[in-house]
Parts: C-alpha cells; sequence; structure tokens
C-alpha cells in the first residue's frame, strides 16, 4: 500500500476535525459538565449504576488479558460508531451519550476518590488517554452529522459529506486509538487482577 493512501487520508481526517471543531467543542463541554455533576452531586440513578458495574465487573471475571482487550475495544468501537452514525437521529443519540457517558466518568471517579483518596484519578488517567478522545470526537462527529440535517441551509450534500467524512475519520483515527486504548486497559486490569 503506498504511503500516499496513509497521508491523503490523515490529510483528510485533519481538514474534516477541522471543520468539526465547534461540535467536538461543544461534546466536550457537555462531558464535562456532566461528569462535574457526576462528581459533585451523585444523586441520580446510584442504583442502576451500581448494578451496570457490578454486571460489567462480572463479565471480566476469569477473563485473560487478550479477551479484556477485546472485550474492551469492541465495546468502544461499538458505542463511537453508534455516536456518529446515529448522529442522523438529529443528533439526539451522540446528545444523550455525551450526558450519560460523562455523568457515569464523574459518578464513578468520585466512588474511587471517595474509597482509595484523590490520587486515584492519577491511576484513572492511563484508562482514559486514549479512549477519551476518541469517544469525544465520535459524539462531536455525530452531533455535527445531526445539524447537517436540522439546519435548512446545509446544502443538500452536506449531510452525505459529513456521514462519509465521519466514517473515514472513524477507521484513520477512532479506531486506532480505540485499539491503543483496549490494549491499555486491557492488560492494567489483568495485571491488577
Amino acid at each position: 500500500m503506498k504511503s500516499g493512501f496513509f497521508s491523503k487520508n490523515y490529510s483528510l481526517c485533519w481538514k474534516f476535525l477541522n471543520e468539526s471543531r465547534w461540535y467536538i467543542v461543544f461534546a466536550v463541554g457537555i462531558f464535562s459538565l456532566m461528569f462535574l455533576v457526576g462528581f459533585i452531586y451523585p444523586m441520580f440513578f446510584r442504583e442502576q449504576i451500581f448494578n451496570f458495574i457490578a454486571e460489567i465487573i462480572k463479565t471480566l471475571e476469569g477473563k485473560s488479558v487478550i479477551e479484556l482487550i477485546g472485550f474492551i475495544f469492541f465495546n468502544n468501537l461499538k458505542a463511537s460508531f453508534m455516536a456518529i452514525i446515529l448522529g442522523i437521529t438529529f443528533g439526539i443519540f451522540p446528545l444523550i451519550m455525551g450526558i450519560t457517558n460523562g455523568y457515569l466518568l464523574g459518578f464513578v471517579a468520585r466512588e474511587s476518590a471517595m474509597k482509595e483518596g484523590l490520587l486515584v484519578m492519577w491511576q484513572l488517567l492511563p484508562h482514559g488517554i486514549f479512549e477519551l478522545p476518541a469517544i469525544i470526537f465520535s459524539i462531536g462527529i455525530g452531533l455535527k452529522i445531526g445539524m447537517s440535517i436540522v439546519n435548512k441551509k446545509s446544502k443538500k450534500g452536506k449531510l452525505k459529506y459529513n456521514i462519509m467524512e465521519g466514517l473515514r475519520f472513524f477507521v484513520f483515527v477512532v479506531f486506532p486509538l480505540l485499539l491503543i486504548a483496549g490494549i491499555i486497559e486491557g492488560v492494567l486490569i489483568g495485571i491488577l487482577n
């Protein structure tokens, strides 16, 4: 495969990222706001979150490092893909995803900090350093796709362009970020078990 193939695709991804920057900034804002709500005021859906966490822990029990990597990677990959593609729901699905993921992460961070102290946040950092940007990029792109449906002034071909470029970005940027994240998280979880 020619090196020009990758340079061309990454150049187009960079262009699309630049065009999508305000949607990504909005996704960061929503995610951060809900993280703070989950961290400072974690009273919503407590029982459901604890049940959800217990189910995940049960699912991960007894898995090898390779199985952990695969499980984490494919779950994140599916969520990111859905955030982009389901932008066609007028951006509602990616918005809900940003709200719920931000709140859930804030809630879990608070629970961890209450049990282990604030320094535990440094231990959580490797888990999110690649995963969070990938998820937030996906949410932002999903919002952009949704707005190209809602915005009456948008050119007719804009929706197709946003979907095609969003999928290119998914393949060349989100996929590798989530693969790295899956490897790091799978290895860390495997070591800690």
